[in-house]
């Protein structure tokens, strides 16, 4: 099991107003700051943004990060509110069958070039 992610950014306040909006659609917050860096999560910080090329915060090729969603609406919103705030589509929300046969998610490069995704499922594990 993981424990947290972190991901690099070119610009810690671009990235944090981008990742303010689309995790409040999936009940995420941001709970700790430190120069440079930013964490999200829920009741702990789970996801992380900082300045690339600082202390490990530099993505590598394929990076992905994948949030879990309460409900496909919410899917809906991270989508939708991403584009709204500099994200790229990279797939609108749907089912995903060959992912698995309840998968649905929806598909953003947020405006460092990094895919992330949020994705709902029957079988995932509870949000808090």
């Amino acid at each position: 099991m993981i424990d947290h992610v972190s991901i690099g950014v070119t610009d810690l306040g671009a990235g944090a107003a981008f990742y303010d909006a689309v995790l409040e659609a999936l009940d995420m917050r941001r709970l700790k700051e430190f120069p440079g860096a930013i964490g999200y999560g829920h009741d702990r910080p789970t996801f992380w943004i900082g300045m690339s090329g600082g202390s490990g915060f530099s993505p590598g090729p394929g990076l992905h990060v994948a949030f879990a969603a309460k409900t496909r609406e919410a899917v809906a919103a991270f989508h939708a509110t991403a584009l709204s705030r500099g994200g790229r589509d990279a797939g609108a929300p749907g089912p995903r069958p060959r992912y698995g046969s309840d998968y649905y998610g929806a598909f953003v490069f947020d405006p460092a070039g990094v895919k992330v995704e949020a994705v709902c499922r029957s079988d995932s594990p509870p949000v808090p």
